[in-house]
């Protein structure tokens, strides 16, 4: 027997068609947290409704999240709504954790896309979109704050059409805007959802107000044409103008929102209770189980090229994804794992795919948000915590010896900025260096690393936001002061033309010598292609086993470039020729006779500086358009276009990451803090060659 949010189930009793794995993910501020209070609220998981603005939410439970009113670890909870159990992670808004939101995606069967009635899609809306379209997920979407001022609800879906290109039908409509919006209107059964009253939590169900019954047979017929689009059966009843039960209507929707051909759009004022009721009954509707996703595939660990797969049954072997670890202040290291095959049993030892080794499930927990209830067993598509994986990190997999799988590990974006942190006292010394270990073992994107020059240690990561949170977790959770240095941009190098060099290592100094010889020719590659190196050479004129130590020996060599020694980035090194002596050469020499070919190739080659460049997003009332235009002149950035949207202005521009520093203060100041801004990383561009110059001189 195990416990879900309470109730007991056999482990062969659980019905897999009654789970939902979801995620909200949306834009910073669209209001998902508000939707997952609500959600917990109208389930009976929680007594009292959370709020942000108070500080009283049950899924941003860290101080930190609930002082600044920011989501930013996921935080994992379950529910029950209509007999089914919708396992829910709460997701950041915010690009600086965008690794929170790529980690759940991984794990989950289906997402709620939260957006904002006023201005619909929105840059990390767009960015969390195509993080879910990488890892095929259903999709539903949820059009929030219809009760604010300039609320749009055609506007928003409109968006989601025009900027991402997706198939979005509404299922629901809604009854007024603003002040006056006070319900909606089920297009699938014909019924109205009214809220009577301005505190009104519950709804009534009525019919269709008279006023809409046009509108609705019209968005009706829409619907049900576009459901007949991904559906043969249906179009030809559509066409000879037959009845259509709502049966075939939900039957039908719920493929094609599996089959990611329809988005569904649902309406509602999560702060004002309307609509939640309704988009939990089409998340249950329309969003997939795990028994609806294809099996999960994997590869075999001793032989990649054979490829696995693991259905969500409990005759499979057990399968499952460590996707998340948190230290935890009272039972310790936390990896939440998603259960995709099999029984998970308390107490039992599984195999690390990654790490070879194998590893005791102490316990294993079923979270609530901070809180957490004991369970003796997870099957397939349940998401749960162990406790006890002492070497088991993100992305790795946990399966039986003697039969190995390992599923497709979570891909993190590289950071973008770092700063220099030193312990403020002695005694906070080892404190620091415990607390970073800890920090970087639960976030995948932050990096660690000594300065081997200055001696300080460095902390790099996904933005500003990203690296105060992780120097404030710090200072609260591990007691440990530190002083910051000011933010350094991550730069990389490249070449601009192909150059060829050769290195030439000789050293004879009593007894066997050192002899590498070796040419190569560096060409430029395009953004985003990484570093390679191939030969041009036969075993012929070198022998074969110098030519790992060539390519290790260029690789190495590429992590400081010739300007300003920051990593090398988009080039590919081809062995063109060399030479070796019986007795002197070895691995050794042929790796440092490739750095110094590198080296000087890479001089010739015309080397340029690339910095991270951020697509910005700017709302700002019209008067102080001139204003923000001029500030963003002045920071390097290219504006690409302006957009009104009722009373305020929107500028859309690409502005190089190093202009962006303490920009949320600036542009505060600037707007008496009326303007909003998100950003998140476009790509990487050469820099000026001014700005080069300073950077070499700070940098060399």
């Amino acid at each position: 027997m195990y416990t879900i949010g309470g109730n007991r189930f056999m482990s062969d009793k659980v019905d897999l068609n009654k789970v939902r794995n979801i995620g909200f993910i949306a834009h910073i501020d669209a209001g998902k947290t508000t939707v997952t209070e609500r959600v917990l609220f109208f389930t009976g998981e929680t007594y009292k409704i959370g709020n942000i603005d108070e500080g009283t939410t049950v899924m941003d439970f860290m101080s930190l999240e609930r002082e600044r009113g920011i989501t930013i670890g996921s935080a994992a909870t379950n529910a029950k709504w209509d007999g089914h159990v919708v396992n829910i992670i709460d997701t950041p808004g915010h690009v600086d954790f965008t690794a929170e939101v790529e980690r759940s995606l991984r794990v989950l069967d289906g997402g709620v896309v939260v957006l904002e009635s006023v201005s619909g899609v929105q840059p990390q809306s767009e960015t969390v979109w195509r993080q879910a379209d990488t890892y095929k997920v259903p999709r539903l979407i949820f059009v929030n704050k219809m009760d604010r001022l300039g609320a749009n609800f055609d506007f928003a879906v409109k968006t989601v059409h025009e900027r991402l290109g997706a198939n979005a039908v509404p299922i629901q409509l809604p009854i007024g805007a603003e002040s006056e919006f006070n319900g909606l209107i089920d297009l699938v059964e014909e019924k109205a959802y009214i809220y009577e009253s301005a505190e009104a939590i519950e709804h009534k169900i009525v019919e269709v107000p008279d006023q809409y019954k046009e509108s609705v047979e019209s968005a009706r017929n829409h619907l049900i044409e576009k459901i007949a689009e991904t559906d043969d059966d249906l179009m030809m009843k559509f066409l000879e103008e037959e009845e259509i039960s709502i049966e075939e209507i939900k039957k039908s929707l719920r493929q094609a929102t599996i089959d990611l051909k329809i988005f569904p759009v649902c309406v509602g004022s999560a702060l004002r209770h309307r609509g939640v009721h309704p988009l939990l009954d089409a998340i249950v509707e329309y969003l997939p189980s795990p028994n609806d996703v294809p099996a999960i595939e994997g590869v075999d660990p001793s032989d990649e090229t054979k490829s696995l797969q693991r259905k969500p049954s409990l005759d499979d072997p057990m399968t499952a994804l460590a996707f998340k670890v948190v230290t935890d202040q009272h039972v310790g290291r936390l990896v939440y794992l998603r259960v995709y095959s099999g029984q998970l049993e308390s107490g039992s030892t599984v195999y690390n795919s990654a790490t070879r080794s194998r590893e005791r499930v102490g316990r294993l927990m079923v979270m609530h948000a901070d809180s957490r209830e004991e369970k003796q067993s997870a099957g397939p598509g349940e998401i749960v915590a162990a406790i006890g994986l002492k070497s088991t990190v993100t992305g790795q997999t946990l399966c039986p010896q003697d039969q190995q799988i390992s599923l497709e590990q979570i891909s993190f974006p590289d950071p973008v900025l770092s700063v220099a942190v030193e312990p403020k006292t002695k005694s906070d010394q080892e404190k620091m260096s415990n607390a970073l270990v800890r920090l970087a073992d639960e976030d995948p994107t932050l990096e660690v690393k000594s300065d081997e020059e200055s001696g300080q240690v460095i902390l790099a990561g996904m933005g500003e936001l990203h690296l105060d949170v992780i120097v404030e977790r710090m200072r609260r959770e591990f007691n440990v002061d530190a002083t910051v240095g000011a933010p350094r941009v991550a730069y990389r190098e490249t070449i601009t033309k192909e150059a060829t060099a050769q290195g030439k290592l000789v050293r004879q100094s009593g007894g066997r010598g050192q002899y590498g010889d070796c040419t190569l020719r560096l060409e430029p590659l395009n953004a985003g292609d990484g570093l390679q190196f191939e030969s041009e050479i036969t075993g012929s004129t070198l022998p074969r086993e110098y030519f790992k130590p060539i390519e290790q020996g260029f690789m190495e060599a590429a992590k400081s470039g010739v300007i300003a020694g920051y990593p090398s980035v988009d080039i590919k090194a081809v062995l063109i020729d060399g030479s070796h002596h019986d007795v002197d050469s070895s691995e050794m020499a042929f790796q440092v006779a490739a750095s110094m070919a590198f080296k000087a190739a890479m001089q010739k080659g015309k080397p340029s500086l690339l910095e991270p460049i951020m697509k910005i997003e700017v709302v700002t009332p019209s008067e102080f358009l001139g204003d923000v235009l001029g500030d963003l002149n002045s920071r390097r950035s290219q504006v690409q276009n302006m957009d009104a949207r009722g009373d305020v202005q929107v500028v859309n521009a690409f502005i190089p990451l190093a202009e962006t520093f303490q920009y949320a203060t600036h542009v505060r100041s600037l707007t008496t803090g009326r303007a909003s801004f998100s950003m998140q990383l476009d790509h990487y561009a050469a820099v000026p060659k001014s700005v080069t110059e300073k950077i070499s001189g700070a940098g060399g």
